[in-house]
């Protein structure tokens, strides 16, 4: 069975239309990629864990935002990794400069067996759903499209 996670993405009405909420990951391989690097908030449903309990709880990690409100899906999007992100949307709207993620452990530089921790995520931001669709990695895209085409019907 795929891996899966759970995130969501949350969106505004700005002056230039809707607005979603990326977010970039932490840590020294990231810190030079911006175009293809940023995500929705998500991370790996735990064993007996609903899928939006998940989404919440990921968001909450990764933002230090506990996000309320009726989340509605967008649907199950496969990764090129095989792993299945199940979106969920929420129309709301938080300051990125108080964005506070949590830290997790990683190897670095990898296979040098040294460990340092780095926050999950090093920066949030709001980008208009052209520009995200150019900054949000491949596999993400197609759940930006099932947002507008919600936000459309």
């Amino acid at each position: 069975m795929a891996r899966r996670s759970a995130g969501i993405l949350l969106y505004r009405r700005g002056a230039s239309g809707i607005e979603a909420l990326l977010v970039h990951p932490g840590g020294p391989f990231w810190a030079k990629k911006d175009q293809g690097a940023w995500s929705i908030p998500k991370g790996e449903i735990d064993p007996q864990e609903e899928p939006q309990a998940a989404a919440r709880r990921e968001f909450l990690e990764e933002t230090g935002v506990a996000i309320e409100g009726e989340l509605f899906p967008l649907g199950a999007f496969r990764q090129p990794s095989g792993k299945v992100v199940l979106a969920f949307a929420l129309e709301g709207d938080l300051d990125p400069s108080h964005v506070k993620s949590n830290l997790c452990r990683i190897e670095w530089p990898p296979r040098s067996g040294r460990q340092i921790d780095i926050p999950e995520i090093d920066r949030a931001g709001w980008f208009p759903l052209a520009e995200a669709e150019a900054k949000i990695v491949a596999g993400q895209r197609p759940i930006l499209a099932a947002l507008a085409a919600r936000l459309a019907g």
